[in-house]
């Protein structure tokens, strides 16, 4: 038996999500969605981007979306790097 500490495992890292809505929302709902960075892309789709850290936390965001009766087109977890230029758009 040894007498060295066992390693602490590292707390898990939120994962980056962009949720993709049809509907228009603007800056104003980023308080309403925990945080998240919301864009306008040309198309007139509505990308809400930003660290969900957990499986709940994402269904209450979807939750979220749901009640304001926005139409949900996409739930994709990305890098943080793709996550960064989507908000340059």
């Amino acid at each position: 038996m040894s007498n060295k500490p066992t390693p602490k495992p590292e707390p898990l890292q939120p994962l980056i999500y962009q949720i993709r809505v049809k509907n228009h929302l603007d800056n104003q709902w980023t308080d309403w969605f925990d945080g998240m960075v919301i864009t306008l892309e040309e198309d007139g789709m509505n990308v809400l981007t930003g660290p969900v850290v957990d499986q709940a936390a994402l269904h209450g965001l979807l939750k979220k979306v749901r009640d304001l009766g926005l139409t949900l087109v996409s739930v994709c977890p990305v890098k943080p790097d793709q996550a960064d230029q989507s908000s340059e758009t």
